[in-house]
């Protein structure tokens, strides 16, 4: 199921959205040079991380691995990487905060096999 391309679409607009909010809220912790330093910043640190640090073989992505890490540590990655997008976007704009939210528990939820895989190894 998480090879849907349906559901790969939607994962691919929820990282490329995330990274957006992260973004905007960064901009929006201060005025001036900090605040375009800190909204081009996360977002560069967030997708860094997300990229690099991956389990070896896996399916929803290249199956390269930079970094190769356990199942579970890439799990956690990408859930903290989308409640704190979700967060941050809550804070910035409760409605849409609570959708992008509800998209990504979507996305997990129809991910299950993937969720399986990843504790598996």
């Amino acid at each position: 199921m998480s090879q849907n391309p349906i559901n790969l679409t939607l994962r691919f607009f929820l990282e490329i959205f995330a990274l957006v909010a992260l973004g905007a809220w960064g901009r929006a912790q201060y005025q001036g040079a900090l605040g375009i330093v800190l909204m081009i910043l996360i977002p560069l640190l967030a997708a860094a991380a997300w990229g690099t640090f991956n389990v070896k073989g896996d399916p929803s992505r290249s199956g390269k691995a930079p970094v190769p890490v356990p199942g579970i540590i890439r799990l956690a990655l990408e859930l903290v990487f989308f409640i704190s997008a979700a967060w941050a976007q809550f804070t910035l704009n409760p409605i849409y905060g609570g959708i992008f939210g509800l998209l990504v528990l979507g996305h997990y939820i129809f991910s299950y096999d993937r969720i399986i895989w990843l504790l598996e190894r």
